[in-house]
């Protein structure tokens, strides 16, 4: 997953917690084999490499319902969260010093539209060269709710999964009291703006403050807009709390998206949350 994990549970014996961890991790290892951008042997590789050539690729039924919440995403979004805008890290990348000009932008952005990508429940297909598929924004929340519910089909009733910070919540502590989580803040990660605890449940943020580029004394968050091509700016960061870690991760990172617009967005909808303004003010509707 690119990033820290853990995996935490109260088991019946050492031989079941043994054999639960070693089904977990061999579970999130497939997910992760089979979605990574990164590797070249992945699904989403083969699918990138096919763009414009005629080729369809075969998916799976994991994969299809994993387009149709991309689908999901996009049209709640109002277009702005878009599996198909991965192709902008190459103009935004650590490694680069200098923001991509105009003309780089220009040529770049008629690879982007969620709407261009043809798919079927067999079959997904990328129809100009160079367009790419990522499921950066999803595949590790839904790698958590995964895991949670495999934790649960093998008996364990106390845990809490923990992907790059993202988390969800298998059961309770034996106590039937919550996991104690906290949010820290995006300037200051030793300093906590809130903490909590969770007896159900995931938790999941998005912000400029992991991922991010320094260039000429301005921070330039990852979280990019589609539609212009340039990074978002308007919100530090945003937690979500919701039943499941991808609804979280993604109402999270539509928030960023929306940018100024985010943060009366969330207060709209019917969900916990804490959200850090562009100078520094949180608004906290955790509870």
């Amino acid at each position: 997953m690119g990033s820290p994990c853990q995996l935490q549970f109260y088991a019946q014996s050492p031989q079941q917690a043994e054999q639960v961890n070693s089904l977990v991790v061999k579970r999130i290892a497939a997910l992760e084999q089979q979605y990574s951008r990164y590797r070249e042997d992945s699904l989403i590789s083969r699918i990138n490499r096919n763009a414009g050539s005629g080729v369809k690729t075969a998916i799976d039924p994991e994969t299809y319902a994993l387009l149709q919440y991309s689908e999901q995403c996009y049209q709640e979004s109002e277009q702005l969260f878009d599996v198909t805008s991965g192709v902008l890290r190459r103009l935004w990348h650590f490694e680069h010093t200098q923001v991509p000009s105009t003309a780089q932008l220009q040529a770049i952005l008629p690879l982007i539209g969620w709407e261009k990508v043809q798919w079927t429940d067999t079959h997904i297909y990328l129809p100009y060269p160079g367009m790419e598929l990522d499921f950066g924004g999803i595949v590790k929340e839904y790698a958590a709710d995964v895991a949670a519910g495999l934790c649960q089909q093998l008996g364990i009733n106390a845990g809490i999964i923990e992907l790059g910070g993202d988390v969800r919540i298998i059961g309770p502590l034996p106590n039937g009291r919550g996991w104690p989580v906290a949010i820290s803040d995006p300037r200051q990660p030793r300093k906590t703006v809130a903490q909590f605890e969770l007896k159900s449940g995931a938790l999941a943020s998005s912000g400029d403050y992991e991922r991010f580029q320094l260039i000429e004394g301005v921070r330039y968050s990852h979280i990019l807009n589609p539609k212009t091509g340039w990074p978002v700016a308007g919100l530090r960061a945003v937690s979500i709390v919701a039943d499941q870690c991808v609804v979280a991760g993604s109402l999270a990172t539509i928030a960023m998206l929306k940018a100024n617009a985010g943060l009366s967005w969330l207060q709209k909808l019917n969900v916990a949350f804490l959200c850090c303004k562009s100078k520094g003010q949180i608004v906290n509707k955790l509870t």
